[in-house]
């Protein structure tokens, strides 16, 4: 995970997933409908919501670009349970972009949401967040312990 871009709606860089980044990505998994999905990506990319989301090209080949914006690329990550793992993410890659720090606020929604699934503990969820390109530097694993301490 890295953050880049300028989110309008949380102040700060946008969290994306580069498939072909070395290392891992801590992440939570819902299970939702093709439907239902395509409501959540058509959101993201700013489309309307009513769109007819094909998954074929991302069920087969594992990636399926839709446009050249930020979130309107579909990837397979894997699969849990022999149910494929999608997600959406940029076309580019983590380094062909600037890396932009994440505000307080999505920074805490996001270790939040990572914390919740129960798989990590706060410390391995807080080293995780600071440590992703765009939060090096402007994140340490205490400010993300400290900001998840005022929610809970």
């Amino acid at each position: 995970m890295y953050f880049a871009t300028e989110s309008p709606v949380w102040g700060g860089g946008r969290a994306f997933y580069d498939p072909q980044a070395s290392g891992r990505v801590l992440a939570r998994a819902h299970l939702v409908t093709a439907d239902q999905f395509a409501d959540i990506a058509a959101q993201e990319m700013y489309r309307a919501p009513d769109l007819d989301l094909d998954l074929e090209e991302v069920l087969t080949r594992g990636r399926a670009v839709l446009g050249e914006g930020r979130y309107e690329t579909l990837v397979c990550a894997g699969q849990i349970d022999d149910m494929p793992v999608l997600t959406f993410t940029a076309p580019w890659g983590i380094d062909d972009v600037q890396w932009v720090p994440p505000s307080a606020a999505y920074v805490r929604f996001l270790a939040a949401g990572l914390l919740t699934a129960g798989a990590w503990d706060l410390e391995a969820v807080a080293s995780y967040v600071a440590a992703c390109p765009g939060a090096t530097g402007h994140w340490s694993a205490d400010d993300v312990v400290s900001l998840l301490s005022e929610r809970w």
